[in-house]
């Protein structure tokens, strides 16, 4: 009877864990499970007999689909002192259709070990149940109240304004989940104070999860930091520090104009780190976000630490958190990172985003879990200060300590598109320390020939760089099939913002056009014999950003 029970109870106990996603193969279990959004798949298998030398290969179809395709391989990468690596291996697949179910088979190289798995992305159109409307008011709405997996609750604010006029610290404060906030006007959020608490948020995210934030314009927001005249820093117009937080959608919305300038590292006053507003700030949640197709900007005289960001950096989980998707947004006006995706980056997807007016475009310094996927992202002006430009594309680096540089990460089809002023004067990392990173199809163009469009840090460590276009310096013995030169593009190349379109095609006689190396799941779409280096396909449609964007 007593075998009978713990029978009983440990299949209760596999059950749960299946749900919920956590089967540590490592402790037991080898069934592969997904982790999915809208248009990727997060896939995670600890087969017996996995090994450093050994990868895992993948291949997927729709459901009930004739035709495999192949995906990027997974490399075993176990991560010691943490249970947050869930696998051994890990790795994505991306550009999926919405709420499609899909057929995976995984099978570890040169055995006869394989495995299958169907997932299915997500839905995009959620099943509404009751809609609360809500008109103009200058208190904070308190969301207390939650709605069900079959009947999310709306929160409508389109045609109305929540205007505390600095008279509170947030225009929202969310504690429930299975909710949807539409079309909020949100402004003066951050209550003028001598006492400098943690930072704020005009939508403060205090609990819960499955929440949706669409069609919001939220402007001048934050408060002063009377220590150093400049804006509080991380006062952000959406913040949370939920560590139960998960499956945050933030899409389609305008984050823009915060109240107070935040300071450049080259203050005369206060030389330290940047410091002041923020757009989005995720601090250590339990991740699965989306953020797409939002318009994060300024002006010169109200700048943004971060735009996009949050923390812990040296740690297992960090900002946006496992199994993430930042794609489509428009993002300006920083003194330090465009992009802040830093901490475990688990399976987190970082592309199709337009990123300039940044010092640091995309900060991924460091990355503990991974992987981390960067591609098609364009980004131009890199910038540090009012009249002066430095920078790089990607940050890389460590976060106080280099043990926390272990995971993987994946640099494919990025273009540093050449403008009028101010280049990054450094691609990947600058001469920052890089470990742990494949490089592919980069147009990696930087200020001055004699800088550099790849680190050549002493301690880099476990790097493939190779496919890029460089006109700067790069690693002895990389880039063997590597372009040297400067990209020449076609001709009405750049970025409309009326339209907020881009064309960043390479011309057809331009070095790396038709260079690239074709990556399975990542390269898909073009014509001839290989693809184009850089982010633009040549025959593909211009590029949309922003609140009118959509995945081609």
């Amino acid at each position: 009877m007593q075998r009978t029970v713990l029978k009983h109870r440990l299949w209760i106990a596999v059950i749960l864990l299946l749900f919920l996603g956590h089967t540590d193969a490592r402790s037991g279990g080898d069934s592969p499970f997904a982790i999915p959004t809208f248009h990727c798949l997060g896939l995670y298998w600890s087969p017996p007999g996995g090994a450093a030398d050994k990868e895992v290969k993948v291949r997927y179809r729709r459901q009930g689909a004739s035709e495999w395709k192949e995906a990027l391989p997974m490399r075993y990468n176990p991560i010691p002192k943490t249970d947050e690596d869930l696998t051994d291996y890990r790795g994505s697949i991306v550009h999926l259709e919405p709420a499609t179910p899909y057929e995976v088979q995984l099978t570890l190289a040169g055995t006869h070990t394989s495995t299958n798995l169907t997932a299915t992305t997500w839905i995009e159109k959620f099943s509404a149940g009751e809609t609360v409307r809500v008109g103009d008011r200058d208190t904070p709405l308190a969301i207390t109240e939650s709605g069900t997996p079959t009947a999310w609750r709306v929160y409508d604010g389109r045609g109305a304004a929540i205007d505390v006029r600095h008279q509170h610290d947030s225009c929202i404060t969310i504690n429930a989940s299975y909710v949807i906030l539409r079309g909020f006007t949100l402004k003066s959020a951050g209550m003028a104070s001598n006492v400098i608490k943690k930072p704020i948020g005009a939508i403060r995210i205090e609990g819960g999860h499955d929440i949706v934030i669409e069609d919001c314009d939220i402007t001048d927001w934050g408060r002063l930091n009377p220590k150093t005249g400049f804006g509080f820093n991380m006062d952000s117009a959406i913040l949370s520090f939920s560590a139960d937080l998960k499956r945050l959608i933030v899409q389609r919305c305008k984050l823009h104009h915060p109240t107070f300038d935040g300071s450049t590292w080259y203050e005369p006053v206060h030389p330290t780190h940047t410091m002041g507003p923020q757009c989005i700030s995720l601090f250590n949640t339990a991740g699965n976000h989306v953020i797409r197709y939002n318009e994060c900007f300024s002006d010169l005289e109200h700048m943004y630490n971060d735009v996009i960001g949050g923390g812990s950096n040296g740690s297992f989980r960090g900002s946006p958190g496992h199994d993430s998707d930042i794609y489509g947004n428009l993002v300006s006006h920083c003194w330090d990172d465009g992009l802040e995706v830093e901490g475990g980056n688990r399976n987190v997807r970082v592309w199709d985003n337009y990123i300039t007016q940044s010092m640091m475009m995309i900060g991924n310094a460091a990355t503990s879990i991974g992987p981390l996927y960067i591609w098609r992202n364009v980004v131009t002006r890199s910038q540090s200060q009012p009249n002066a430009g430095s920078g790089h594309f990607l940050k890389m680096g460590y976060a106080g300590s280099e043990d926390w540089m272990t995971g993987h990460q994946y640099v494919f089809h990025n273009t540093l598109f050449r403008s009028d002023e101010w280049l990054p004067t450094g691609g990947l990392g600058g001469n920052r320390i890089v470990k742990h990173t494949v490089s592919r199809n980069n147009i990696l163009h930087v200020r001055d020939a004699k800088g550099l469009s790849a680190s050549g840090a002493k301690q880099n460590t476990d790097n493939d760089f190779d496919y890029d276009l460089c006109n700067g310096q790069v690693p002895g013995g990389s880039e063997a099939h590597g372009v040297q030169g400067k990209p020449v593009y076609a001709a009405g190349a750049g970025f409309d913002m009326a339209s907020k379109t881009g064309r960043f095609q390479l011309a057809p006689n331009s070095p790396g056009a038709g260079a690239a190396q074709p990556i399975p799941n990542f390269s898909d779409g073009h014509t001839g014999k290989a693809p184009d280096i850089g982010a633009h396909q040549r025959g593909a449609p211009p590029f949309q950003y922003g609140v009118n964007a959509k995945q081609p």
